[in-house]
């Protein structure tokens, strides 16, 4: 069998806090199952047996050891922004529409469509623009 590339040497504050993260369970499932790996890992524990003891896939295995190593504890349990565009509503613009979609009609329609709905947004500079299937995911999504 090769030998390992990224070994895994908990120092004792990193392994009394990853010790203390899992016992608490009070974290995120995905941040509870790296910090097991990297415990398994630091037992000594090969590959196989902490796939098997952790139901984990050999990849989440060697890319948590390599995040470790390289980047340390942080980066290990942690994930990495997701690449794509930024939200166009945070929290404040999401009750700013659902303000203005509980408002008043417009004079001249029965009820607020989604265009009208955006182009109010807009007009209210809550955004500089937005599309309407944004609002209706919004709004669905918080009903």
């Amino acid at each position: 069998m090769p030998k390992k590339l990224y070994l895994i040497n908990l120092n004792d504050e990193e392994q009394q806090s990853l010790l203390e993260m899992t016992r608490r369970g009070k974290i995120k499932a995905r941040q509870m199952k790296r910090a097991m790996i990297l415990l398994k890992a630091n037992e000594g524990f090969s590959d196989p047996q902490i796939m098997s003891a952790l139901n984990v896939s050999p990849p989440c295995v060697e890319r948590i050891r390599k995040r470790f190593v390289l980047g340390g504890m942080e980066k290990a349990l942690n994930e990495d922004p997701r690449p794509g565009q930024k939200r166009k509503l945070d929290g404040r613009a999401e009750a700013a529409l659902l303000a203005t979609a509980c408002s008043q009609v417009p004079e001249g329609h029965e009820h607020w469509t989604l265009r009208l709905l955006a182009g109010k947004m807009v007009e209210l500079d809550v955004v500089e623009s937005i599309s309407y299937e944004t609002i209706r995911r919004t709004l669905k999504k918080t009903q």
